[in-house]
């Protein structure tokens, strides 16, 4: 067996590393995979794909896990640390035909014993609802209703029906309505029990509602909003259809997005390198980041939604501040792209520090560290010190992760340091102070740092809006949300528009970027998005684009080789870490002290 302390052989498969929370230990008995145990030829198939949802049985065996391996798709109860696991008896199986699932992701709001809604991207561009606990196939969207029947083939089945599978993947092979492109991501919108996000290699990504239909002819748009090198258009239908409304990102693949944890913001990244997030209610864009070059292919949330984190061809994992708008620091410990990045909720260190050591007010911190729905407890307990008065400041140390196509595992520690610099770092701060779109000319920024046991926060235009504005819009999202269901996209786009316009960061926002006015009512235009081509060379030393020496470069705590093809899954649960790899191999890490014996 291989040890973290060993180093012989650089390409040697690590089972073990330690940090200081102490030794993480590979499970072999807790392995998930294909129920044969063969690697699978990952050659021109698409990333393995995890997806876990509790059901919160009284069994104590509440988690399930589902997976996807090329043309395969995996539904297991997972055991974790507790028990090996049995492949020989998922709970559901199946296996597609001229179509490949891409990605999934399940309702943690609606999930049950008895019922689990789970979403499935495809290569073709598709997207099904399925369930897998009752094995029915409840919806399939972007695709003619009429070949719904065609779409899951049962195991033995196709063993079967080998001499029809040509005319069958001729069957399925139709016109996409919507979008023809690969799925890249799909995400149940957060608090919704019908509303879903489907991203496209094609730079699009639709808003749907499982309660309406597609249509049976293609979708005619209204321009709703533009911006610089966004747009989003609502369905144009005498009656309510999908999709609800499309987005129009960038330029190439839309690689990923993700929500804030309290769902008010998207992050987006795509194949031309930059960050985009949008306030979703209102679709206005809030912030940009440029990647140091190539395209950004991951993106993740802090726990407290004060930081973004991301990953790419840059080889790098960039930390960008939502509160600040900036590049806060590069950690460069990759080899090769990075393909998932994660925090850690279950590792974050508190500690009590020197009040002095302090930077910024308590209200700078009033949102710092309340976590999302499925977070952990006694975390979110001793991050709450931070905002007592009654207690010493505390020092928090987020902890993240990151896995590439070198096969390698990687964890970073985001330090106060880092977070809040001293005046030797505080020059990177001032350079990027006026990063975003929101944000005033860049001559009214320039004395804005803040100096280490200071009681106001810095006077960032950022800093100063958002958290009002998050305010204000408390349980916007609700009436949103409810209004598009019960009312249509009408409602919803009144709400975004009128909500908005009037803003004084929405004038700012037409300023700086010198975007004219765009009539709704404009037909020649519905599919225009304004593309303005970033030369990379100039984007680089500014504040889009921080040079290497102009922030901090983390190093990483560890950077273990833990696989023999390109990883691609990176999941903290409480007692272990999941990864997997494009072999099909999905596996279990114990977490320090949490390793027990398994049991079949």
């Amino acid at each position: 067996m291989a040890t973290e302390g060993g180093g012989k052989e650089m390409n040697e498969i690590k089972t073990q590393f330690t940090t200081r929370e102490g030794l993480y230990k590979l499970l072999p008995n807790s392995e998930y995979s294909r129920p044969n145990r063969v690697p699978f030829n990952s050659q021109g198939s698409n990333p393995v794909r995890v997806s876990f949802v509790n059901l919160n049985d009284q069994s104590g065996n509440g988690d399930r896990l589902c997976f996807n391996v090329g043309r395969e798709l995996y539904f297991y109860i997972y055991k974790g640390v507790r028990k090996a696991a049995d492949l020989s008896k998922p709970i559901d199986k199946r296996i597609y035909k001229g179509t490949q699932p891409t990605c999934h992701d399940f309702n943690h709001l609606t999930a049950t014993a008895e019922s689990v809604s789970l979403l499935v991207g495809f290569s073709a561009g598709q997207v099904q609802l399925i369930d897998p606990i009752k094995k029915e196939t409840s919806k399939l969207f972007n695709e003619e209703s009429s070949c719904q029947h065609l779409w899951k083939v049962d195991w033995n089945e196709e063993r079967e029906n080998e001499g029809s599978k040509t005319s069958e993947e001729a069957l399925v092979t139709v016109q996409r309505l919507i979008d023809k492109s690969r799925v890249t991501c799909v995400k149940w919108v957060p608090g919704s029990e019908s509303l879903f996000l489907v991203a496209h290699s094609s730079g699009n990504m639709y808003l749907y509602n499982v309660e309406h239909s597609c249509g049976t002819t293609a979708p005619h748009y209204q321009l709703l909003k533009q911006g610089e090198s966004f747009a989003v258009h609502t369905c144009k239908s005498k009656s309510t259809r999908n999709p609800l409304l499309k987005w129009t990102v960038g330029e190439g693949a839309l690689n990923e997005s993700a929500f804030s944890p309290d769902g008010k913001f998207l992050a987006c990244v795509s194949q031309d390198g930059f960050l985009r997030v949008f306030s979703f209610d209102s679709v206005e864009l809030h912030g940009t980041m440029k990647s140091y070059f190539g395209g950004l292919l991951c993106v993740c949330w802090s726990p407290d939604g004060k930081y973004i984190v991301t990953g790419g061809e840059d080889d790098l994992v960039t930390v960008w501040s939502f509160v600040d708008g900036r590049v806060i620091a590069r950690g460069h410990g990759h080899k090769s792209w990075v393909s998932v990045v994660a925090f850690d909720p279950y590792t974050t260190s508190v500690e009590e520090s020197d009040p002095m050591e302090f930077s910024g007010s308590d209200e700078d911190f009033q949102d710092l560290l309340h976590f999302g729905r499925d977070r952990a407890n006694s975390t979110q307990s001793r991050l709450s010190k931070r905002n007592s008065t009654e207690s010493r400041p505390v020092s928090v140390t987020y902890r993240f992760g990151s896995v590439g196509q070198d096969t390698q595992l990687c964890l970073w520690d985001l330090t106060e340091d880092i977070l809040f610099p001293h005046q030797p770092l505080s020059r990177a701060r001032t350079h990027t102070n006026v990063m975003n779109a929101t944000s005033p000319p860049a001559g009214s920024t320039g004395n804005s740092v803040s100096t280490p046991g200071s009681s106001a926060p810095p006077p960032l235009p950022r800093s100063n809006s958002l958290p009002h504005s998050t305010v204000s819009n408390a349980g916007s999202k609700s009436n949103v949300a409810d209004g598009a269901i019960a009312s249509g996209v009408s409602k919803f786009a009144t709400l975004s528009l009128h909500d908005r316009k009037d803003r004084h960061h929405e004038k700012d926002h037409k300023r700086n970027h010198s975007m004219g006015h765009i009539s709704s009512k404009s037909s020649d235009k519905l599919n225009l998005v304004t593309k303005t081509k970033t030369d990379p060379a100039k984007t680089l030393g500014t504040p889009l684009c921080p040079r290497m020496e102009d922030v901090p470069l983390l190093e990483p705590l560890i950077c273990k080789k833990i696989a023999h093809e390109r990883l691609t899954v990176l999941i903290f649960l409480e007692d272990c870490v999941v990864t997997a790899c494009q072999e099909g191999f999905v596996c279990t890490w114990g977490r320090p002290g949490k390793v027990v014996s398994l049991n079949p």
